[in-house]
């Protein structure tokens, strides 16, 4: 049996290097705007929710500059911009061989929920995942990560003694511990969490092998 009988995973920055994709949407729907972004374009700024990251490229919540820009992005992203999007190396592998061992694996993202299917069908991933949860699947919206995660294992009934999250942020780690969970670290994404940000209790991995070991608690891991 493997050590945990369901896997929830964060998306961006853990199963897909989606960054150079979200870049170019949110170039393009600044653009499109006519508007220039007050900080920079650039990896540090993936991972959030997309209304919060306008809200910061842009340096205001102004609904009249934002909502302009939302539009932008998602006309980007979701038509043409999702498809540059790449597994990380292993990640395949990994599903898979996490999934012939018996467990049940989630998906638990910031990402919207279209686009998030788009992706997993790009990749050929659906058939892998019992569920995928958005914080945008809901009305009203769900207000952030742990939130989502609460609701995800309600819904499944998944008890915490059962299940594992896997992200590569310290918003990740937290979420688990908000929600009774151990937390595991991917630290091959562009969120990686460096040593100093790790929490005592959270385990840090550096390959996918690695991962899949420490899932199943196989003893070469």
């Amino acid at each position: 049996m493997p050590r945990y009988a369901h896997v929830l995973f964060d998306l961006d920055g853990t199963l897909i290097d989606s960054a150079p994709a979200i870049l170019a949407s949110y170039r393009d729907a600044f653009a499109a705007a006519g508007r220039d972004a007050v900080v920079p374009i650039d990896a540090s700024i993936v991972g959030p929710p997309l209304l919060e990251t306008l809200q910061m490229l842009a340096g205001t919540t102004d609904a009249k500059v934002i909502e302009p820009l939302a539009a932008g992005f998602k006309a980007s992203y979701d038509a043409i911009g999702y498809r540059q999007t790449a597994a990380y190396e292993g990640v395949g592998d990994m599903l898979q061989r996490l999934a012939g061992a018996g467990c049940s694996l989630s998906i638990a993202t910031n990402k919207r929920l279209l686009p998030t299917r788009l992706i997993l069908e790009h990749l050929g991933w659906s058939d892998h995942f019992a569920a995928v949860y958005a914080l945008d699947m809901f009305e009203p919206r769900l207000p952030h990560k742990a939130a989502m995660i609460a609701r995800l294992m309600r819904d499944r009934r998944i008890s915490p003694e059962q299940a594992v999250y896997v992200g590569d942020r310290s918003e990740d780690g937290e979420s688990a511990d908000a929600n009774g969970l151990p937390f595991i670290a991917a630290t091959w994404g562009y969120g990686s969490l460096i040593a100093a940000e790790m929490a005592a209790h959270w385990q840090a991995v550096a390959t996918p092998v690695a991962l899949t070991d420490a899932i199943l608690n196989d003893a070469r891991g």
